[in-house]
């Protein structure tokens, strides 16, 4: 069975840290591209960044360029996003993506609000 369960979200006040997780069960976490989606109130999901699985290639959104990096653990089957210099914009549920041949997976989702 395959599980994504994201972990990490929270309130921050504007300009502070976050770093999320995503454990990952039931595939070859190695073979899966790994990403990170958001999706504030009343808006679409968007990418917010993504790895490969082959040479971890990293690409993100203009949005969270120079203040987010994605990065995965092989061996620990889990991607992180660590956020710095939130801004209230940042405000939504973060779901985990893996994609691999055929086949694609969503996590439940995890909460993170920027607010003073």
């Amino acid at each position: 069975q395959v599980q994504l369960v994201e972990s990490g979200g929270g309130l921050v006040q504007p300009g502070g840290s976050l770093r999320l997780s995503c454990a990952a069960s039931g595939f070859s976490f190695s073979n899966g591209a790994m990403s990170w989606y958001r999706q504030a109130p009343g808006k679409e999901r968007e990418l917010v960044a993504g790895v490969t699985s082959i040479g971890g290639i990293r690409n993100y959104a203009d949005s969270v360029k120079g203040r987010f990096t994605i990065s995965r653990d092989n061996a620990k089957s889990t991607v992180y996003l660590q956020m710095n210099s939130l801004r209230p914009e940042d405000t939504a549920v973060y779901y985990c993506f893996a994609r691999l041949t055929g086949q694609a997976y969503w996590g439940q989702g995890t909460q993170v609000t920027v607010s003073s």
